[in-house]
């Protein structure tokens, strides 16, 4: 079954010429079942290219999907035109009665900033306590998890000596999670992060899906919260970081190449994707869950 994006949303375009399916909102209004409504917070400054790969790994699902792009209330994006944001995207104020079957939260490019600091750190807040009342699952993702483990769990987040840059191999810990159903015993996983989670600062209310013994813990599962939390980047294509090292060289930055990515480690070769199964995998386990125990009626959500 087709993913449901507004109709002129400049990733339908991209969606469509990859083979995924697409519905419009007229011949969606004519079938006769409940689509799931997940909600995607976009908080990285590049909204469409984010919203394009999510969508991607969304679209794949064989059920019927709608997509609702959200924002954060009041903070104004510096790379993201606001007639875009006003035309595709709701605030989370304005969605916040809402029930949806499942909510994403994304990554955020403010990592050296102490949580508090965030300028939208209490509506980040609001919006993790409403995920308990109104969301039956929910995925955090890099920024979004590590804010999510914070808030849920007091973890404690430190510097890494160094940025964690490149595609690494990762270990299933938990191969019966539902999550993980179909993954490989190893795996290889996108990362671009400056800090990790301390082990010992875990709560015994999570437990350890992903972990590598090179990078750290990549993904968690919190059933108390009925979360998953993801500190990595499987929904990235093949060029998110070889164009993220572009731009840093262009700011004139020493980042070192990320490893593993480039053929021979050659920056002038296209990036190989190695992940892009596990991506879809992963997206189709957490849907599939979410459909075999979210409420019918909507208004059950969070009871």
């Amino acid at each position: 079954m087709p993913i449901r994006i507004p109709d002129d949303l400049p990733a339908r375009r991209v969606l469509e010429a990859e083979g995924v399916m697409v519905m419009d909102s007229s011949r969606a209004a004519r079938q006769d079942i409940r689509p799931l409504q997940i909600g995607l917070l976009n908080l990285m400054p590049n909204k469409e290219r984010t919203e394009t790969q999510f969508a991607r790994l969304i679209g794949a699902s064989p059920l019927q999907v709608d997509l609702t792009l959200v924002r954060i209330t009041d903070h104004r994006s510096k790379n993201t035109a606001e007639d875009y944001l006003d035309t595709f995207y709701q605030t989370w104020e304005s969605v916040r009665d809402r029930k949806f079957d499942g909510f994403i939260v994304t990554g955020a490019p403010i990592a050296n900033i102490p949580f508090e600091e965030v300028k939208y750190w209490s509506e980040m807040v609001e919006i993790m306590n409403w995920t308990q009342t109104n969301v039956h699952h929910t995925m955090f993702i890099c920024w979004g998890a590590q804010a999510a483990l914070y808030h849920f769990h007091n973890a404690r987040r430190y510097r890494m000596a160094e940025k964690a840059f490149g595609v690494f191999r990762h270990k299933v810990v938990d191969p019966r999670s539902p999550y993980l159903r179909g993954f490989s015993d190893d795996l290889a996983v996108p990362v671009s992060r400056y800090n990790d989670i301390a082990r010992d600062s875990l709560s015994p209310d999570l437990r350890i899906l992903i972990d590598s013994d090179e990078i750290g813990i990549c993904m968690l599962d919190d059933p108390t919260h009925r979360a998953v939390h993801m500190l990595n980047h499987l929904e990235y294509d093949n060029r998110s970081l070889a164009d993220e090292f572009d731009r840093d060289r262009a700011a004139g930055l020493e980042t070192a190449p990320p490893i593993n990515l480039y053929p021979d480690d050659d920056p002038s070769r296209e990036p190989e994707n190695r992940w892009r199964s596990h991506g879809h995998l992963l997206f189709q386990n957490w849907i599939n869950e979410i459909y075999q125990t979210t409420p019918y009626d909507l208004a059950d959500i969070g009871r």
